[in-house]
């Protein structure tokens, strides 16, 4: 039916000598022809995840006699649950080579970075961000940054829950 439709137009213009309505092009503003979804690590993708330092923070939930066990399940868990598969992948596989050797101070420390936003932690552990003073010289942020750059060349998966 469509292409009885556009003969028949076809031929009335043509007929007529009169050209074809033209069309607004879809793309016709820089913002338009922006990437909606850019590419980690990208200068656009950067900008669009700064974490603003006057933002309200949500207070970490009080934990007073959770036992070490527990802690050490519930930090797994949130390291593989983060919400961005680049954090999910480089906080899960961090997690699961070190949580088990770490003391319980160590896995507070963790416990604290894990409330700071996906793309912050990311991108301070991949050295694309100064990360603030609190994780500046930490060792943790140190470890982490040697897991990021993965000098062994190992192929990392999700490890199951």
């Amino acid at each position: 039916m469509a292409t009885i439709f556009h003969f028949i137009h076809r031929a009335k213009h043509s007929a007529r000598n009169i050209a074809p309505v033209s069309r607004r092009s879809f793309y016709t503003t820089a913002r338009r022809l922006a990437d909606p979804w850019p590419l980690p690590g990208t200068p656009e993708h950067l900008a669009s995840t700064e974490t603003p330092s006057d933002e309200a923070r949500i207070p970490p939930l009080e934990r007073p006699h959770e036992s070490l066990e527990t802690l050490r399940a519930r930090l797994v868990y949130q390291s593989r649950k983060r919400g961005t598969l680049e954090s999910d992948l480089l906080l899960s596989t961090f997690a699961r080579d070190n949580l088990k050797i770490m003391s319980e101070e160590e896995l507070k420390e963790y416990d604290k970075l894990l409330d700071e936003p996906d793309w912050d932690i990311y991108y301070w552990a991949t050295g694309k961000r100064t990360p603030p003073d609190r994780w500046a010289d930490t060792v943790l942020l140190e470890k982490l940054s040697l897991h990021a750059k993965n000098e062994g060349k190992v192929v990392r998966r999700m490890p199951s829950l």
